[in-house]
């Protein structure tokens, strides 16, 4: 009852939702800084859970400026095992429309300006992220979602660009000789952060426009991304209702538990202390 295993990372609506008792507020603090806000906890269906407004609440971060290591941090912090993120996305496919829902399987990272990782300072490791989302999280997180609704996809590459403005026309169109299938600007560095802190991560991904290289419809705007997501809010409340209510179902050990086994490389004998300390919640297991 008092363990916080899901953590929701999204706009600052999301929090508002019916069935939430019991919610407190958290303030954390971390090695690497203060998350974007306080952490709200909340009591769902008998299992505490932990919202987290990624940009602040009232959006007063630029995606650059988004604490993506401190958030990871605290949400680990707490005991959070899953990871559930709640995105908006512009479409690069043609069958991927505005109103649509899909959960990616793979990652491009395109951003330039982000710390990607929590290592450094000493302490060396080497991911391998050839499967950037939980497949089993994925899996949960699709049999939520389809029983709200019938527009949803399962897999596809997700772009993260820095932002925080859209892409020109000539990008979009580059994203999508690449073979993209969905644009953003938050999940990257954010998966691999999760995956680094062992934390399983899904993304609930919302579909809110074209972004620019569709011919008959229009550019992508801020009022077209803010209805949809206005839209898509009772929406995602209810997927994490029902993600939370079949906990029993899904909430195993997963691969994303046990990925940073081997990784790291460094010479135990030669980690700094203090990076040691402050990693300790991180791979603090595999250093004893």
């Amino acid at each position: 009852m008092n363990e916080i295993e899901v953590g929701i990372i999204g706009g600052s609506g999301l929090y508002g939702m019916s069935g939430l008792s019991d919610i407190e507020e958290i303030s954390v603090t971390t090695p690497f800084g203060d998350p974007s806000d306080v952490i709200i906890v909340g009591t769902l269906n008998n299992r505490r859970i932990a919202f987290l407004p990624r940009h602040g609440r009232g959006h007063l971060l630029t995606p650059t400026e988004v604490p993506y290591r401190a958030n990871i941090y605290a949400l680990k912090s707490l005991g959070v095992r899953y990871i559930i993120s709640v995105s908006a996305c512009g479409s690069l496919r043609e069958d991927f429309a505005p109103g649509h829902i899909v959960i990616p399987d793979q990652l491009v990272d395109f951003t330039k300006d982000r710390e990607r990782s929590f290592f450094g300072n000493g302490l060396v490791s080497h991911l391998s992220p050839a499967h950037p989302f939980s497949a089993e999280l994925n899996q949960a997180l699709a049999r939520a979602v389809g029983g709200f609704t019938d527009s949803l996809h399962e897999g596809g590459t997700f772009i993260t660009i820095e932002g925080p403005r859209f892409s020109t026309q000539g990008e979009s169109n580059l994203y999508r000789q690449w073979g993209m299938s969905i644009i953003g600007m938050t999940t990257s560095p954010e998966a691999f952060l999760a995956a680094e802190a062992e934390i399983a991560y899904a993304v609930m991904a919302h579909v809110t426009d074209y972004d620019v290289w569709h011919e008959n419809e229009e550019p992508v705007t801020v009022e077209m991304v803010i209805r949809v997501l206005q839209r898509n809010t009772q929406l995602a409340q209810s997927v994490i209702s029902q993600l939370v209510d079949t906990m029993d179902d899904w909430a195993v050990d997963m691969a994303a538990h046990q990925s940073m086994n081997d990784a790291l490389i460094t010479d135990r004998s030669r980690i700094p202390a203090k990076t040691k300390k402050d990693l300790d919640l991180i791979v603090g297991r595999y250093l004893d």
